[in-house]
Parts: C-alpha cells; sequence; structure tokens
C-alpha cells in the first residue's frame, strides 16, 4: 500500500493546496463578513475588504503558478477541481438558506465540496505524485472525503458550545446555516414550535432568544450524541481503508489523524 518517496511534485503540491485553501479562507471571511479567523482577526477586519480580496486572489494566483511546477498535468487539473468544488459548496450553502426541508443529505453535500474535498485533494493528489495505481488514488481519495467530512462535523458541533464562557454561540444559526446536530433534531421531532424558529433561521429573522431555544433543544434531544456516532461511523471506515498498509509508522500516524480530527476541542 506504499507508493514510493516524496517526489518534488509532492511538495509542489501540498505548497499548492496550503496557498488555495489560504485563498480560500480570505474570500470566505469576506462572504461571511467574519472578523474573527480561529480566533484572530481576519485579513478583512485588518486590512479591509478591498485589500482581503487582492490578497485572495494573489494567493490564488500563486497556487495555480505552483501546481504548474509540479509539471504533472493530473496534478494541475485536480486543483482547478478543487478551486470549483470550494466555490461551488460555498454557493450551495448560500442558496441553502432558501430550502424550507431539513435535509442532511443536502447539508452532507455542502460540506463535501466546501471542505471535505480540500482532504480528499490531499489524500488523492498525494497518491498521484508518488504513482499510485487507479485504484489506490480511489482509496485516498475516500480516506480525505472521510477525514474531511468529520473534520467539518466536529466544527459544528463546536458552534453549540463557548469554551470560555460555557454559552452556545450559536454563530450558525445567527448566519442562516442549519447543521447536522439540529438537523437530526428537527427530522425526528413534531415540535411545530422548533420547526418554526428552524424557518425563521434560515431566513435571517430569528431572534438570539429564538436560536438559544433551537441550541438548547438540540443538546437536550440528542443532537450532539448522533453527530459524535456519525463521526465514529466515518472514522472507523477510515481505519479500515488503512488497515492493510504494511507501513506501520504511515498507518499509526493516520489512524491517529483520524482520531484527532474527530476528537479535537479546538
Amino acid at each position: 500500500k506504499e507508493w514510493g518517496d516524496v517526489s518534488m511534485a509532492a511538495y509542489r503540491a501540498a505548497l499548492t493546496l496550503e496557498l488555495l485553501h489560504n485563498a480560500s479562507l480570505v474570500h470566505d471571511d469576506i462572504v461571511d463578513e467574519s472578523d474573527m479567523r480561529r480566533g484572530r482577526p481576519s485579513v478583512r477586519s485588518i486590512y479591509g475588504n478591498k485589500t482581503a480580496v487582492l490578497a485572495g486572489d494573489y494567493l490564488l494566483s500563486s497556487a495555480l503558478d505552483s501546481a504548474a511546477l509540479s509539471g504533472d498535468i493530473k496534478i494541475v487539473n485536480n486543483v482547478s477541481l478543487l478551486g470549483k468544488q470550494l466555490s461551488e459548496g460555498e454557493l450551495l450553502q448560500l442558496f441553502n438558506t432558501q430550502n424550507t426541508d431539513f435535509s442532511e443529505e443536502k447539508y452532507y453535500h455542502i460540506i463535501r465540496l466546501k471542505t471535505a474535498s480540500l482532504f480528499s485533494a490531499a489524500t488523492r493528489i498525494g497518491a498521484i505524485s508518488s504513482g499510485a495505481s487507479d485504484d489506490a488514488v480511489k482509496q485516498m481519495d475516500r480516506l480525505g472525503d472521510i477525514i474531511g467530512l468529520c473534520f467539518q462535523i466536529r466544527d459544528d458541533i463546536f458552534d453549540y458550545y463557548d469554551n470560555d464562557t460555557g454559552k452556545p454561540s450559536g454563530n450558525d444559526m445567527h448566519e442562516g446555516k442549519l447543521t447536522l446536530p439540529v438537523l437530526y433534531v428537527l427530522n425526528t421531532t413534531n415540535d411545530e414550535t422548533l420547526h418554526a424558529i428552524a424557518t425563521r433561521v434560515r431566513a435571517g429573522s430569528a431572534t438570539a432568544d429564538e436560536i438559544a431555544i433551537l441550541v438548547r433543544a438540540t443538546k437536550e434531544q440528542g443532537g450532539i450524541r448522533y453527530a459524535d456516532d456519525q463521526m465514529e461511523r466515518l472514522s472507523l471506515e477510515a481505519k479500515a481503508l488503512i488497515a492493510n498498509f504494511r507501513n506501520p509508522e504511515v498507518k499509526q500516524a493516520l489512524s491517529l489523524y483520524i482520531d484527532f480530527v474527530s476528537e479535537r476541542t479546538n
């Protein structure tokens, strides 16, 4: 299951993905009007939207330049696909605020594009750069996909808690987003009040008190536990994909990383 040494193309690909990822974050903060990024001021909050747009564009152009320097058209094609997927995911998330259903399928489709696509691109391109077979590339693509899904689900759970105050932030709901924990509750309850609040969340008209009610109901009615169970299911599948790896160090490192993504606290 191991496919060769780390090549210069792999280093170029890694740099490309890091640049593209950062470009997407800079642009996302503009779209979301976010002043903070992982506890630090966002580029737009420091320099303004105009500079942030140009900085994001510069990072994106640098990513494409790095991809070209890999000398591998497959890597270039996969990087181009990733750029499209990230943008499509953000657009679908914006349009999803107009939906009247509470579909988990749509939720997974969005996070697969806006988040998991980056992880699957990293594992897929890594395999390509080391000369892996088509079957192995598909296997690593699924591994990255699973890790990315778990990463986003864990991120969404964080929004129901605040590490500093112990109170839920509900920022996602303030932005009109309904994530996996609350979707589970909405799909398993006949409470018309909760459904009405969720509809107002999507419309951007829910009050802070209403959002607090929905957050509390999500926690009390098993939404967080359900999301944790889904991550556990996905993690087991991910570990099955690496079960036959011959290199024990690589296998252990990937196994620990899978656990970290699902269990991280920040």
